[in-house]
């Protein structure tokens, strides 16, 4: 083993080791589900990210280090017929360019997998709200598990997580069939290889996004799967072994006879969340009732002064007709008395 392939071996292990470090506090991952806030989403994108590097990046050592040999072979037997400057200017170095590639390799395998954390994540959120959030009910929530779990189960005997297993498992195999030179050809190779991973992994990343299981503890038992998957020669034998168990799994949860996989932090957020919800509706429904009582009130205060003073005004005007009356009644008896008297 030469300085270069230890460096990358150094390189993979130790980022990897920083990811398990920086996923041990995970944000909520239920936040972002229900409010789409870009902010929780962001954040959940950086911690998938990390957690991807975390489990991962171990499995593809092998495929990294017969990448990082094929691009200084052909980076040496290029830079042997070529003259080290051209038109005055220096070349870049050797190792410089192999650097750049591997590095875009292993880039465009994490971009993979960090869009699909973000597909997972909006996608989940979906069912999460409308069936859980909504319905509440434990039965669907039992029922919704299962069907993951066998859903889950079921793919590990398809003929696509064969065919994927097949090229994660076997660099050269991957290599002979998708090599493309140069830098661009490290980027189509990465997203390819990153495609490959994705088919044979996503039913555990799916699991570990709907039950609520983005902890250290799944993701170290997921991580065990993966690598007994891709580093064993016979690596099918483990996805099926898992595959039985996640289908008995998810049976036995629809059937009643396992409580719901969910995890209880999650539906403690998600209740919290509804609770939230619903106690900021009734506020708002409160607010607006205590509004319309007091539209009403002071309508009927203004109703009432208005009859008062309207009630005021007529006693006014019949007092004021009283008074003339009697006037003109004392007016004409007095003239009447003075005719008398001439």
């Amino acid at each position: 083993m030469d300085k270069t392939q230890k460096v990358v071996i150094a390189s993979l292990i130790g980022t990897s080791a920083i990811a398990w470090i920086a996923s041990i506090q995970q944000p909520d991952m239920m936040v972002a589900m229900s409010t789409y806030n870009p902010r929780a989403i962001s954040l959940f994108t950086a911690s998938w990210t990390a957690g991807m590097a975390a489990m991962m990046f171990p499995v593809i050592t092998p495929m990294v280090l017969l990448y990082n040999r094929f691009v200084s072979s052909k980076e040496n037997k290029e830079g042997s017929q070529s003259s080290v400057t051209v038109h005055g200017e220096c070349k870049p170095s050797s190792s410089s360019i192999q650097s750049m590639r591997v590095i875009l390799f292993i880039g465009c395998y994490l971009l993979v997998w960090a869009l699909m954390g973000i597909a997972l994540l909006l996608g989940w959120s979906v069912v999460l709200n409308s069936a859980i959030m909504t319905a509440g009910n434990p039965q669907v929530i039992a029922n919704i598990c299962g069907a993951l779990l066998i859903i889950s189960g079921v793919y590990q005997f398809t003929p696509l997580k064969r065919t994927c297993i097949g090229y994660c498992e076997s660099p050269m195999s991957f290599f002979m069939r998708r090599w493309r030179a140069g830098t661009s050809g490290a980027v189509k190779m990465g997203l390819y290889h990153g495609m490959y991973c994705l088919g044979c992994c996503w039913s555990y990343f799916l699991l570990m996004v709907a039950l609520g299981w983005m902890n250290l503890l799944w993701m170290g038992f997921f991580a065990g799967i993966i690598l007994g998957e891709k580093i064993w020669s016979k690596g099918i034998w483990v996805a099926r072994a898992a595959g039985i168990g996640l289908t008995l799994v998810g049976i036995l949860v629809i059937a009643g006879m396992v409580p719901s996989l969910v995890s209880t932090a999650s539906m403690r957020n998600n209740s919290d969340s509804s609770m939230s919800m619903q106690m900021n509706d009734e506020v708002d429904n409160d607010s607006e009732v205590a509004l319309n009582y007091k539209g009403v009130e002071s309508s009927m205060d203004l109703q009432a002064d208005a009859s008062s003073e309207a009630s005021q005004g007529s006693e006014m005007t019949s007092d004021v007709d009283q008074s003339m009356m009697q006037a003109m009644d004392s007016a004409e008896s007095e003239e009447v008395s003075e005719m008398k008297m001439k």
